[in-house]
């Protein structure tokens, strides 16, 4: 099994894209739905959250309140980078256990959904293949305007806060192009499935975790050998 990174822009059409691979059976791991649960009640994230920030973060139901904490990292890169140093752990623990879920059950390749995987790159270097699903600058500001109710400068404004899709694109082994209409977006989905079904790279991580697997029974079994002697 190999990994396959996912990324786009803010209404670039990420999201259509992962429901169409997922429909074609591919084991999706969504970051964005990975962090909203490491920091459900009771979770040790949690816990750290609400010590450091205050019980004020939280809601009536006792769930934090995303706005309310996005506004006060969002004046702090202190108070950011403590945030991070809590969920990314977490996040990555979490991530990591479905990846071996998906590993045990023989799937060839898993989607990892990440919004932000270029501008962190911590992901990266784990990766086989990167996918980056783009479209113009026109039809991503209009969009995003339709979708959210902005207005223009405002559709731009969060368009300007991230990477632009163009460099994304530079960064990715695949593009997906959305311009256009679903259908055709849909045709460039089966096409790069077909490439990662047909891609030999499962073999290799597989011939290396068999490896590993066999070099850790010779230790162990090394080790009872010393012990009964």
């Amino acid at each position: 099994m190999f990994l396959v990174g996912l990324t786009g822009g803010i209404a670039s059409g990420k999201s259509t894209v992962s429901s169409l691979l997922r429909e074609l059976g591919c084991p999706i791991i969504d970051a964005d739905v990975v962090a909203r649960k490491v920091v459900e009640p009771h979770t040790p994230a949690y816990s750290r959250i609400v010590c450091h920030f205050g019980p004020e973060i939280l809601l009536e139901n006792g769930e934090i309140d995303r706005q309310k904490l996005g506004q006060l990292i969002f004046t702090s890169e202190e108070k950011r980078r403590l945030l991070n140093s809590i969920t990314h752990p977490e996040i990555h623990k979490a991530m990591l256990k479905q990846i071996l879920f998906y590993f045990l059950r023989g799937y060839r390749y898993v989607v990892l959904d990440v919004p932000l995987l270029f501008e962190t790159r911590r992901l990266t270097r784990f990766l086989n293949h990167t996918v980056v699903v783009y479209c113009d600058p026109a039809t991503q500001l209009s969009r995003l305007m339709q979708r959210d109710g902005l207005t223009l400068e405002q559709a731009e404004q969060r368009v300007a806060a991230q990477m632009p899709l163009n460099e994304k694109r530079g960064l990715a082994n695949h593009v997906i192009e959305n311009s256009g209409s679903r259908e055709d977006t849909h045709r460039q989905v089966l096409r790069l499935h077909a490439k990662l079904e047909d891609s030999m790279d499962f073999l290799l991580v597989r011939v290396i975790a068999i490896a590993a697997s066999a070099g850790l029974s010779g230790i162990l079994l090394y080790a009872v050998k010393l012990l009964l002697s």
